[in-house]
């Protein structure tokens, strides 16, 4: 068969290529590691709101719960209960930067491999708990291995895909986390009604993803850039050979050694990311990071069981209302995998910020009329409170849910791409730390006002989508600085000409990229 033309457009020279088995392969089993983070996504907040959980490690809180005249939005605030969820993410931002020399010195392959471990040896710990000591230390472990895969896996990802399709390959790991999630709020159903050790069989089935990794990840390739960054010229072109299924891969292979090249100029990768041309992709990086958290998603996955239980269902429905976002969020994440190739990224995040920005906000106005600090919402404000979470869940999982891991793992260039990766990672891990261990206070003492709260950082959001976020649609990696960075209207102050002097904007910049 011949290959199809893999090309970038512009004025960049076409890489032949096609899709091949290999790559197919590769991409589903390294998006395990996505599976992984979207199950304890899921368990977390559905294990958080089992009674026999609660009756083993959290006594005060199960009272609490079963007062009948407790405050609704007060009766899971406690910082241990808290601290259960959010341990995992610290030491996820702590790994991260570890498992960023991993994907440099070893290769993003074993730096997989590496997560899958962490995450079993979690997995034991946790489902095995008999003392709160254990459960933490299970959690931390968990977090190593979430830190050491969302590091690999999206870098992998972007470097293993044609220009044309990067996209749609990257997010199937937002993809694979969503299936994690529908997953798992589906196992805390059954689970729930197994007394009273339903919770362990949740923690435990963790462990299936993370073993599929471990064990899938023996039969992947490595990529070619991590190949040729280690010297592997040799293998590094075979391999691009294999998953291009052609043999005339010279113009590619020629541009990865080129910017490998420059890299390996680069002795200090944080300083060089420190530098006013890195700039761009860093801030980028990380204010996606902040974005895609202080969009309230979170809050809400980790704590979907917990929040309908305060709007009046009960346990059983609580959890059943869950399954049914998990539903809407992996059927919206394939929509972006269709779309973002197609219609690119920007546009994606500006349509999703206003349809985010639109139901927080009717949300927040049915709790603050309806839902009293005592009693529960009417049937029909609750349904309306389910169906806007997923109008909202769906605009978040085909927009800032995907393109907040695809964008930084594709806009640095190869000296920095580890480790600037690195501080997209742990941004994330910190800002989901930060709302999975307030969250429940922050229900508690703003009530209602807490979807204003989100709400006002989606506008935010929305407006820096519109005039500081470049579209990276069909742009190689190696070629961002010169197609991308160098082109927009804000970013290319930050970038020099090759004598080193300064590119400066014009005026008519700003004019056209709002019409854009």
């Amino acid at each position: 068969m011949a290959p199809a033309i893999v090309t970038s457009g512009g004025d960049m020279p076409e890489f032949e290529g096609r899709i091949t088995f290999t790559v197919i392969i590769c991409v589903v089993i390294a998006a395990f590691g996505g599976l992984m983070f979207g199950y304890d996504i899921g368990i977390s907040g559905g294990v958080s709101a089992m009674d026999d959980f609660l009756k083993e490690f959290f006594p005060a809180v199960y009272e609490k719960k079963s007062h009948a005249l407790e405050n609704n939005y007060c009766k899971y605030d406690n910082q241990f209960l808290q601290l259960f969820t959010s341990c995992l993410y610290i030491a996820a931002l702590v790994a991260s930067f570890i498992a960023s020399k991993c994907c440099t010195k070893l290769g993003r392959k074993p730096t997989m491999q590496i997560a899958s471990l962490f995450f079993l040896l979690g997995v034991v710990l946790t489902a095995s708990a008999v003392n709160m000591e254990m459960l933490i230390f299970g959690r931390i472990s968990l977090g190593f291995g979430v830190g050491f895969g969302n590091q690999a896996v999206p870098l992998f990802l972007s470097e293993l895909a044609p220009a044309k399709i990067r996209g749609a390959l990257n997010i199937s790991f937002q993809l694979f986390i969503t299936i994690g999630i529908f997953i798992a709020n589906m196992v805390n159903y059954v689970t729930s009604k197994i007394h009273p050790y339903g919770w362990r069989i949740s923690l435990a089935i963790a462990g299936i993803p993370a073993l599929m990794l471990c064990i899938g990840s023996l039969a992947i390739c490595e990529t070619p850039t991590s190949l040729i960054e280690r010297n592997k010229l040799e293998e590094g072109k075979a391999v691009l050979k294999k998953i291009r299924g052609v043999d005339h891969v010279d113009l590619e292979f020629d541009s990865i050694v080129v910017a490998c090249d420059q890299a390996k100029q680069i002795t200090n990768p944080y300083r060089k990311l420190m530098k006013r041309e890195s700039r761009p992709p860093l801030v980028i990086a990380i204010i996606l990071q902040v974005f895609q958290q202080f969009s309230g998603i979170n809050a809400i996955m980790f704590y979907a069981p917990v929040l309908f239980q305060t709007v009046g269902f009960g346990n059983d429905a609580s959890l059943l209302s869950s399954v049914i976002t998990g539903i809407v969020n992996v059927a919206s994440t394939l929509v972006s995998i269709y779309a973002v190739d197609r219609i690119g990224r920007k546009l994606l995040l500006i349509e999703a910020s206003v349809q985010m920005f639109v139901t927080q906000t009717i949300i927040g106005i049915i709790l603050v009329i309806g839902l009293k600090p005592t009693g529960n919402l009417e049937p029909k404000q609750a349904m309306a409170v389910v169906f806007l979470v997923c109008i909202y869940v769906a605009g978040f999982a085909w927009s800032w849910g995907p393109l907040g891991w695809l964008i930084p793992s594709e806009t640095f260039p190869v000296e920095t791409r580890t480790s600037g990766f690195a501080f997209a990672v742990s941004t994330n891990m910190l800002c989901t730390f930060i709302i999975a261990q307030a969250f429940l206070s922050m229900l508690c003492s703003m009530q209602a006002g807490i979807f204003f709260f989100f709400a006002a950082w989606i506008l935010v959001m929305g407006m820096f989508s519109i005039f500081f976020l470049p579209e990276t649609k069909g742009v190689p990696v190696d070629a961002m600085v010169e197609r991308v960075w160098k082109q927009h209207w804000f970013w290319k102050r930050y970038m020099t000409h090759l004598d080193g002097t300064e590119l400066k904007p014009r005026k008519s910049d700003l004019a056209h990229q709002t019409m854009t």
